[in-house]
């Protein structure tokens, strides 16, 4: 127990027969339930975590008969948390790459009923761009700005990190079985968080790296899958936020913006046609061009503002 409430870990795990002993044995005694997800491993992990389990009543093996990525793994973490009335659950890597000694800054938030949700930033650390792997630093940034959009969480950066704590009431609210399960389960659901109006706060900490770890992520094929999803869910999150549940003016300043950025390309295509065939461009031409690009970037970024002013309570 932390704090009188009942703590839950989960573990997403494959083949990690090196790591998982460390993630084990360094857990804070304060935890209740380690959930470790063995996602069909091909090494002798699940034998390892059940030596464990022989001296560790604390350890809940739950093996994947098909591999199901990362986000399947954890959403079969919050289910196991929810059905037994967790009141905070966190996610530690099992590489060992999280430090066991931050979760209770993690968890602080969360027990008192500040949030509903917290996560790392290893961004904002004084030091990040001297520990994260350049590729790694730089393609977080840019994913966190696209979620920074699709979410509506204009506050949070370091979208990428799987060091969280999530509440009872999320997990009972979330439909798990709908959580995207690969590398972009952390984007995906904060997304679904924002729908429901949760408050999810950063908190800093220093990124861990060279532990023993061997990443599994594919930085440029991550970025351009994540990059797919988001503006999918952005769109998504419109619809079910700002039409589906509370209409919201927003969405016009959207569409104009999208529709006049749309028609500028279509311009800017006649535009260039005219120039290079004829030597010259009607004056309209030029005009409308101007005019539909401006007024759709300028329609976007005041749709950005309300966006941002109705989600500023979510801190």
């Amino acid at each position: 127990m932390y704090k009188n409430k009942k703590i839950a870990v989960v573990v997403p795990s494959f083949n990690e027969e090196t790591q998982i002993s460390k993630v084990i044995t360094t857990m804070p005694d304060y935890v209740d339930h380690i959930i470790i997800i063995d996602d069909k491993s091909t090494d002798n992990m699940a034998a390892v975590v059940e030596e464990h389990c022989k001296t560790n009543p604390k350890i809940v093996l739950i093996r994947h008969e098909i591999n199901q990525g990362v986000g399947g793994s954890i959403a079969t973490g919050y289910k196991w948390a929810r059905d037994h009335e967790c009141d905070a659950t966190a996610v530690m890597a099992g590489d060992g790459q999280m430090d066991p000694n931050d979760l209770a800054e993690l968890l602080d938030p969360v027990v008192s009923g500040e949030v509903d949700y917290s996560k790392a930033n290893r961004l904002i650390y004084a030091k990040a761009y001297e520990i994260v792997p350049k590729v790694r630093f730089w393609g977080n940034a840019i994913l966190s700005l696209l979620t920074k959009i699709a979410s509506g969480y204009w506050h949070i950066s370091d979208s990428q990190t799987g060091y969280t704590v999530i509440n009872l009431k999320a997990l009972q609210i979330i439909d798990w079985d709908l959580m995207y399960k690969r590398y972009g389960q952390p984007n995906d659901l904060l997304v679904r968080l924002n729908i429901h109006n949760f408050k999810v706060r950063d908190i800093p900490q220093k990124p861990v790296y060279n532990v023993g770890e061997q990443s599994k992520l594919k930085i440029r094929k991550a970025i351009f899958t994540i990059s797919i999803l988001l503006l999918k869910k952005f769109f998504w999150r419109l619809k079910e936020k700002y039409i589906i549940r509370d209409f919201h003016p927003l969405v016009f300043f959207y569409f104009f913006g999208f529709f006049s950025l749309g028609c500028s390309f279509l311009f800017s295509i006649r535009f260039f046609r005219l120039w290079f065939v004829n030597g010259e461009v009607p004056e309209v031409t030029l005009i409308l061009l101007l005019f539909m690009l401006a007024g759709g970037v300028q329609a976007i970024f005041l749709a950005m503002w309300m966006d941002q002013d109705y989600n500023k309570e979510l801190r």
